[in-house]
């Protein structure tokens, strides 16, 4: 199998002629560009307005910025200088797959929508700067992940996945339930038996009256319940609580998710505008 250090040019020479033929507007840049600095700037707050006894992360949260059903322009708008951003969040295996077909492979991709066991191995092999994924909540599809990885030919590192939790107990969200032996089976099969993957954290997505109803003085129910049920989680593990990663937060929430402790958050709308129709979507 090819290491990164191994690769030969070609990738980067193919990314080179792709991003070529993406056009880019540059009113609609300069948009993007203004978006994504307020998200950093609104996230930096959070952490300069804390009292001490906020679960604060122990560093700046990772910001994955979420451009499903938005063109590639958009992404390679942002991934190149100024902002120069590296993560962004997919929700469609077969529309990420053409998008990492035509972006730079120094994009982060994040796999956060609902994932079809039918699918996680060809988008484990097949996208080969996938980063993580976000959305794994049965033994069956991280094991799907884990072959899928193990026949990439483009890396060696091991994919990084999130166990969904279902937070709010929704029937319409996916996800394991918190403080269940599910979550600790399931994490234990992604450690000792899935040696291609990396239990990177948990996430989860929550009520959206919950998001809607976050203020610093009320605080989410989704993130706390999270927080602890990662804190519960390692200590069955025997492993330190930071070893496991918080993602959760998204547009309208993502700052009381900062200061429940998350390490990540998924902001789409807020960077680039209200989404189209799934039908009306293009790549190009």
């Amino acid at each position: 199998m090819t290491t990164p250090s191994q690769s030969s040019n070609e990738p980067q020479l193919d990314d080179k002629i792709s991003s070529m033929k993406i056009p880019i507007n540059p009113q609609r840049a300069s948009t993007l560009t203004t978006n994504l600095e307020h998200i950093h700037s609104r996230i930096s707050s959070v952490f300069s307005q804390q009292p001490p006894s906020a679960h604060l992360p122990p560093s700046t949260p990772r910001l994955v910025a979420v451009s499903k059903l938005k063109p590639a322009s958009d992404i390679l708008t942002l991934h190149n200088p100024p902002t120069s951003h590296t993560h962004f969040g997919e929700n469609y295996v077969q529309e990420l797959l053409e998008k990492s077909r035509l972006l730079p492979s120094s994009i982060k991709w994040h796999f956060i929508g609902g994932l079809q066991s039918n699918k996680a191995t060809q988008l484990a092999r097949d996208v080969p700067s996938l980063w993580a994924v976000e959305s794994v909540d049965s033994e069956k599809k991280a094991t799907l992940l884990d072959k899928g990885r193990a026949q990439s030919s483009n890396t060696t590192e091991p994919l990084r996945v999130f166990i969904q939790v279902n937070t709010s107990g929704e029937e319409s969200k996916s996800g394991v339930s918190p403080d269940s032996e599910e979550l600790v089976n399931l994490a234990k099969h992604i450690r000792d038996k899935c040696e291609h993957l990396h239990l990177q954290g948990l996430m989860t997505i929550g009520a959206i009256a919950r998001s809607k109803a976050t203020t610093p003085e009320t605080e989410n129910e989704d993130f706390i319940c999270l927080r602890e049920t990662r804190d519960k989680l390692a200590q069955a593990l025997g492993i330190e609580e930071a070893s496991l990663e918080l993602s959760m937060g998204m547009s309208e929430d993502f700052e009381g998710a900062i200061r429940q402790g998350s390490n990540e958050v998924r902001i789409g709308s807020t960077i680039f505008g209200e989404r189209p129709a799934k039908k009306d979507a293009k790549v190009l």
